[in-house]
């Protein structure tokens, strides 16, 4: 008895109970795994998606326009109309050897009348007798570099040659350069829209995960939460979202112009795999398009993550 009145009267000597600590649970301020999260990744998987696809087909364009352009740049073409009284052949022997004769030039070869012929059977047809018209007579010339002084080189045809004309497919390199760059227009005016629809998308989720999630942002106001704390949840959230959605249309379009890549060397030789490889080149985008494609997928998460800390600060200001 004694012992127990001396524990009652002296609180240390008492033996102490241990209570455990409860366990805490950290929730995060916007659900991670909700139907509506889910969506987003999707829409912003076919943004991306769309995009490098936009983006590889702008790029492959402007490779095959920029070989077309080299390659019609590195020759010229001089064409003798045969007329009456006029000896074709000698004019041609003369046109060839003034641009052999010429400086920057590498080759010259002199197609032959029935050579020239078959240029036309694409149009005409085989078979036909072409010796009753006026088929002109082909001498392509090969440059040597691009400095070749074509003005000198038409004027000494027209002094020496008279009747040989030259052509520098000018006109050609001009419509490939306006076509190049239409193409790359509408790719930039395109991946504008797809910027703009995955602002809209990213704005319309915030808002409902925030209305969703409108008790919470309520209670941490009232603590003294302040609104750069709220967005940047908010923000980190949209971010994993949208990595993980441009990941995953990123990796789609790689795919596809990987398979591509496969196809353009199987078939390679036919005539579907030439006209191909005429349009589009080797379908083969090259280190700058594959790094170009992982750029949309960084871009979108970029711009989803901006959008909804955004989005957030503007809800948030407008309630204060």
């Amino acid at each position: 008895m004694a012992i127990t009145d001396d524990l009652r009267q002296d609180p240390a000597l008492s033996p102490r109970v241990t209570v455990p600590a409860k366990p805490r649970f950290e929730t995060p301020l916007v659900p991670r795994n909700s139907i509506a999260g889910s969506a987003l990744i999707a829409v912003v998987a076919i943004m991306t998606f769309l995009a490098s696809l936009t983006t590889g087909a702008a790029i492959l364009v402007g490779q095959a326009a920029g070989e077309w352009q080299s390659d019609v740049a590195r020759e010229v073409t001089i064409q003798v109309v045969p007329t009456a009284g006029r000896d074709t052949d000698a004019v041609v022997d003369k046109a060839a050897a003034v641009a052999r004769a010429f400086p920057g030039i590498a080759d010259v070869r002199v197609y032959s009348k029935e050579e020239s012929g078959k240029l036309l059977e694409p149009w005409l047809g085989s078979g036909l007798s072409l010796d009753e018209l006026p088929i002109p007579r082909m001498i392509v010339v090969r440059l040597a570099s691009g400095n070749a002084d074509m003005a000198k080189l038409s004027r000494q045809l027209a002094e020496q040659a008279s009747g040989a004309m030259l052509d520098d497919h000018r006109g050609w390199i001009d419509r490939m350069r306006a076509m190049a760059g239409s193409v790359v227009g509408g790719g930039i005016a395109i991946l504008i829209l797809i910027v703009a629809a995955t602002v809209l998308s990213v704005t319309f989720a915030t808002r409902g995960a925030m209305a969703t999630n409108k008790n919470v942002i309520e209670v941490l106001h009232l603590v003294g939460a302040k609104n750069g704390f709220i967005a940047s949840n908010f923000q980190r959230h949209f971010l994993v979202m949208g990595l993980q959605g441009g990941a995953i249309g990123g990796g789609a379009a790689i795919l596809i112009f990987l398979i591509a890549a496969l196809i353009g060397r199987w078939t390679a030789g036919s005539a579907a795999g030439d006209q191909g490889a005429a349009l589009f080149g080797s379908f083969s985008l090259g280190l700058f398009g594959y790094l170009a494609v992982l750029g949309q997928v960084v871009l979108s998460a970029v711009v989803t993550a901006l959008t909804s800390r955004h989005t957030v600060n503007r809800t948030l200001e407008a309630i204060d």
